[in-house]
């Protein structure tokens, strides 16, 4: 029995009418951080989508913790994702977005808190609770996006290029600062990125899009 926390077997990837590749086949051990390096269009955040559900796989297996997720509903999967952009809840203060995933678990209120709280401090921002998210600046929301994300201590985290939009010296700051967060937490991931820089520092492993056959188009039906 695979020891993996994910797989991905014979995956092929894209959208009806616009395939993106086809046999992407990968491993990420427990607590591993694999990171994916492509250029803008090479379908790194289609493969993101796909492992965590929002987009359908054309053909192959998702495989988390020896389970096969490939058919099911994405909050069923144990998969985190984060984007670009935090899309933090505008309605909601920051102790409230990271609660948000806990309330659907239906874990306790006090286990659910001190939880929140526990991440807060971790990435420092404790005392941020009670702000609106209005109030955060691009790092600091995606400190909150990724406590959010961590906090029902999926099995695997997707990071889709989410220090892209900081300044050099923030991103570099952030990414160890995420790294670190990551191998604490004992948290599998896989970072896409299309800084090779970045990826050498933060993961543990390295591929490229292009490692996958990028030229796939699937048969006339």
């Amino acid at each position: 029995m695979s020891t993996a926390r994910l797989e991905t077997q014979d995956l092929a990837i894209g959208y009806p009418g616009r395939p993106v590749a086809r046999g992407v086949s990968i491993t990420v051990a427990p607590a591993q951080i694999l990171a994916i390096l492509g250029p803008s269009g090479s379908g790194k955040s289609t493969l993101l989508t796909t492992i965590a559900g929002v987009t359908p796989a054309i053909a192959g297996s998702v495989v988390v913790d020896g389970r096969n997720v490939t058919t099911t509903p994405i909050h069923q999967r144990g998969v985190g994702l984060i984007f670009q952009e935090p899309l933090l809840f505008p309605h909601l203060s920051v102790l409230d977005n990271v609660l948000y995933g806990l309330r659907r678990q239906r874990i306790p209120r006090a286990a659910a808190g001190q939880r929140a709280e526990e991440l807060l401090d971790w990435l420092d921002l404790g005392g941020y609770g009670d702000r609106s998210v209005d109030e955060l600046s691009g790092g600091q929301a995606q400190r909150v996006a990724l406590a959010r994300a961590l906090a029902p201590r999926p099995a695997v985290l997707l990071l889709d290029e989410p220090f892209s939009a900081l300044d050099a010296d923030l991103r570099s700051r952030l990414a160890a600062d995420v790294a670190q967060m990551l191998r604490r937490e004992g948290v599998s991931a896989i970072h896409v990125t299309h800084d090779a820089a970045e990826a050498e520092d933060m993961a543990d492993a390295v591929l490229s899009m292009t490692d996958f056959d990028l030229s796939f188009v699937p048969p006339s039906r």
